[in-house]
């Protein structure tokens, strides 16, 4: 079993920036994708940003480089960088593992408890 633990999060203005980090522990696979999802209140979960195992990166559009994905493997731990922050950046925020490197959150068997995210103009 994996289990992923998140933190950070909370409320900031327009223009600031928050950072999540996310904890992979137990029988993580040797190789895996860690990734961010999103879900704001009454819209479906969104896809934000995935790193892979071998540091392949891809972003949900509408980051528009204002988000950054990073990882540290020996603490197998992943950090979300959101800057610019905008409004409708507000949601909750999820962390997932798997083994495959996608958009699907389907795809992802582990996730995080979420940690909420709200963004005032």
């Amino acid at each position: 079993q994996v289990h992923v633990a998140q933190s950070g999060g909370g409320s900031a203005q327009t223009g600031a920036s928050l950072r999540l980090s996310c904890v992979a522990s137990g029988q993580t696979p040797s190789v895996y994708t860690m990734a961010w999802f999103r879900q704001a209140l009454g819209k479906e979960r969104e896809f934000v940003a995935a790193m892979s195992g071998r540091g392949t990166t891809h972003y949900g559009e509408f980051t528009s480089g204002r988000f950054t994905i990073s990882r540290d493997e020996t603490k197998e731990t992943a950090y979300l960088q959101m800057d610019s922050l905008k409004p409708d950046d507000t949601g909750n925020y999820y962390c997932a593992v798997g083994q495959s490197f996608t958009i699907i959150y389907t795809q992802y068997p582990y996730w995080s408890q979420g940690t909420q995210v709200t963004v005032s103009s």
